[in-house]
């Protein structure tokens, strides 16, 4: 089995890099002379993704009009979230609902993905698959972030997700999930990690290390060490 649609959140706000997202969407930004959103899809692409699906809310026409005009070779649909932003978790049902598909590969541009990235994926996707889970992580350790001021998220057993007082992982921003955990979120407007929450509390949830090194961009402190970064 495969994963044929990705989601691409590029609805917030990006208030950690103004002044520069004053103008310009977050996933707009360049680095290496490249969108942030432009290296991700190249990510999809190579992962064979069939379908990407991105939301917009902030500076939408910017993100319609780079699409349009860079005329990418993969089927592209950009969802406006209408008159109110929705969450994390709000923003990727409602992508979802526009879809037939019931497991989504959901991503975040704001970190700088790369083809050594690619092995993860698709084994965090084997992984999903043959053990007939609904949702997992791509992890990696705290060592390997760019970002030095980046606490951990979770800690991992055995691709098990857990919290414990000093946790030793960051969430990279790429998850596979199953729409049925949705089901009975009622907002519209909530966190994924209340998803991964009720996961866990079962034991439920699930990750997979990656061993790439981790360069998110997370602040605008981070964004000009970025640019220096060779």
């Amino acid at each position: 089995m495969k994963i044929n649609t990705a989601l691409i959140l590029c609805a917030g706000y990006g208030k950690r890099l103004s002044p520069l997202t004053l103008d310009i969407p977050k996933p707009l930004l360049e680095i290496n002379d490249i969108t942030l959103l432009e290296n991700t899809i190249n990510l999809l692409q190579d992962l064979k993704i069939k379908k990407v699906i991105i939301n917009t809310f902030y500076l939408k026409e910017k993100i319609y009009d780079f699409i349009e005009k860079k005329n990418f070779q993969i089927d592209l649909e950009i969802i406006d979230e209408g008159k109110d932003i929705l969450d994390t978790g709000g923003g990727i049902l409602n992508m979802m609902n526009f879809s037939n598909e019931k497991d989504f590969l959901t991503i975040n541009p704001d970190t700088l993905w790369n083809k050594n990235y690619k092995k993860y994926i698709q084994e965090m996707e084997k992984f999903y698959f043959s053990y007939k889970i609904r949702n997992i992580l791509l992890l990696v350790k705290q060592n390997l972030s760019f970002d030095k001021g980046l606490n951990g998220d979770f800690n991992l057993d055995k691709n098990k997700i857990k919290k414990n007082i000093k946790n030793q992982y960051i969430y990279t921003g790429c998850q596979i999930i199953n729409k049925t955990l949705f089901d009975k979120f009622l907002s519209k407007n909530f966190p994924v990690s209340e998803v991964w929450n009720k996961l866990m509390d079962v034991g439920q949830l699930y990750g997979y290390e990656s061993l790439e090194s981790f360069k998110h961009v997370t602040n605008i402190d981070v964004y000009n060490k970025l640019l220096k970064d060779k």
